[in-house]
């Protein structure tokens, strides 16, 4: 009897320390996506002011854009946070790969493909490179105001056995 007990609290121990990497895995690709758009967008905008100098709306529009990313991050980005790590927290067996759904997976990589593509097209007109740059810092500002949910739900925290 206590060798069924040892076996189960063994594999429990197991699957909470790999839950608890898969937390810290989804949070640090989030976290890390946060800040190479916010520098990306960064980048973008100062390169408008470098080839188009002049115009003050970019900067107007660029700060337009994070508030409006902080706000997206804490009603639209929080919830996926959320619904993520209850996702992980429910894998019977999690495997390293299982961080994000496989669905989200595509969604990144599109995601990728598509600003890629933008931020190339982007240094033809002063419009488009400012939209550009404020999406990278309106996405970017959204992630990182969603990564609190990481920390308020202790999702690095090892559970005690």
């Amino acid at each position: 009897m206590t060798d069924d007990v040892n076996i189960h609290l063994t594999h429990e121990n197991r699957r909470s320390s790999h839950v608890r990497l898969l937390n810290i895995l989804a949070a640090s690709v989030w976290c890390l996506g946060g800040v190479i758009l916010l520098v990306k967008g960064g980048k973008l905008l100062a390169g408008s002011v470098s080839l188009f100098p002049g115009p003050v709306w970019p900067w107007v529009a660029a700060m337009a854009g994070l508030l409006l990313g902080v706000v997206k991050g804490k009603y639209l980005f929080s919830r996926s946070c959320r619904k993520n790590l209850t996702r992980i927290s429910t894998l019977k067996n999690p495997r390293i790969w299982q961080f994000f759904s496989p669905g989200f997976f595509s969604l990144l990589l599109l995601m990728i493909a598509v600003g890629g593509g933008l931020s190339r097209l982007a240094h033809t007109s002063l419009p488009i490179l400012v939209g550009v740059a404020v999406l990278d810092l309106g996405v970017g500002a959204a992630l990182l105001a969603s990564s609190r949910v990481f920390w308020q739900q202790k999702a690095f925290v090892k559970s005690s056995p």
